[in-house]
């Protein structure tokens, strides 16, 4: 048997982590200034995460949800405390593509509703209802596209209060920052707009806070950069820093129902303890500050690059969650900087840079890359 070839996959054989840095199966060193696509929260090997996986796994690593698992519980508290959402309710599941499929089946479960507001260039996922929110009709199968979405383009509140009046529309869901849409952002107008009118006219906000959320941006959800509060927020990527995790914070309005939603491996006891130890280096290293800090720091090296690079035409971000905007495809920079400079980048669409870094990236570093992403230029 062989593996099913979903990927194009660069030549290179990444064995060991530590920090923001990777090594290949050679012994070469790799800066790594994406993150396992924004996965690694607390920077690779942790020694903390490794001893408390270690130590749940010496105990108990999995039972089903049919019993208590006091780390769950332990978990929410936690996690309530440390964003600022401790009157919500926690459902844990296994990754972002279940989260937001969770958030719109309770969703329309609650209103009662099909309708869904989307952004233009949005990703949510590749599962049944996160890829018919997604907006890429090449990963849409005919099997998910079921007319049950609406995109609209980001920051045009208008266009989204005229859809919301028509009283059909069961959610609007909204990634603060897009990641695959190439570092856009929402505006605390359009934000707030939006959430107002969703109150209006019984419309579910959720915030796909998967890629943005979870200290990235530099405060612990995008969306508090922009004044509002959603009703569901889903969250995944760095909430285990690689463990496969995913969750919805729930607002207390929303009253569970038994049956409706449901979780085989969600929430296991090894899952919570690698959450709870994330959470533990977050509060130890100060990390949301860190991202805000060292990323404002890179991003003004970056702007100040921009200056004198002319293949750079723009660079936008927030926290550790920057894009840079080539008039080239980004291949072109991207291919010399894995072979020649031995950095890992991620990308967007044809022509833009995504830098997802572990939150733990120091000044230092950021000087690093900018220096290898110099000589990567043409």
């Amino acid at each position: 048997m062989k593996l099913f070839d979903v990927y194009p996959l660069f030549d290179v054989n990444i064995v060991r982590g530590k920090g923001c840095k990777v090594w290949d199966d050679k012994g070469q060193e790799y800066l790594d200034l994406y993150g396992g696509h924004a996965v690694i929260s607390i920077g690779h090997s942790h020694p903390h995460y490794i001893e408390k996986v270690t130590e749940q796994l010496q105990k108990i690593g999995f039972y089903s949800n049919s019993v208590i698992n006091k780390l769950q519980v332990e978990l929410a508290e936690r996690l309530g405390k440390i964003s600022g959402y401790d009157d919500y309710q926690l459902f844990l599941i296994n990754s972002g593509a279940e989260a937001n499929e969770n958030a719109l089946k309770l969703a329309s479960f609650t209103n009662g509703r099909k309708r869904v507001l989307s952004c233009e260039k949005a990703f949510h996922g590749r599962t049944s209802l996160a890829v018919e929110v997604t907006n890429n009709p090449k990963i849409i199968a005919p099997i998910n596209d079921n007319g049950h979405v609406t995109y609209l383009p980001m920051n045009d509140l208008p266009a989204w209060e005229a859809e919301l009046q028509k009283g059909d529309v069961c959610a609007v869901i909204l990634e603060c920052i897009q990641g695959v849409g190439g570092i856009k952002l929402a505006t605390p107008e359009f934000a707030q707009g939006l959430a107002a009118a969703c109150k209006r006219y019984g419309t579910v906000l959720i915030c796909d806070e998967i890629q943005c959320g979870y200290g990235r941006s530099g405060k612990f959800f995008a969306h508090q950069w922009l004044g509002i509060k959603p009703d569901i927020i889903t969250v995944a990527k760095g909430i285990a820093n690689g463990f496969p995790m995913g969750a919805v914070l729930i607002s207390p309005e929303f009253k569970p129902v038994y049956g409706q939603l449901g979780t085989t491996f969600g929430g296991n006891h090894l899952a919570c303890a690698a959450a709870l130890a994330v959470l533990d280096v977050f509060e130890q290293e100060a990390l949301v500050e860190n991202a805000h800090e060292v990323g404002e720091y890179l991003i003004s090296k970056l702007k100040e690059l921009q200056k004198t690079q002319p293949h750079i035409i723009d660079v936008r971000g927030r926290g550790l969650m920057i894009g840079i905007d080539l008039d080239i495809p980004h291949k072109d920079v991207r291919q010399p900087l894995i072979y020649q400079e031995h950095c890992f980048t991620g990308c967007a669409g044809t022509n833009i840079l995504r830098l997802l870094p572990p939150l733990c990236l120091t000044k230092a570093e950021a000087d690093d890359f900018v220096e290898r992403l110099i000589k990567a230029l043409p």
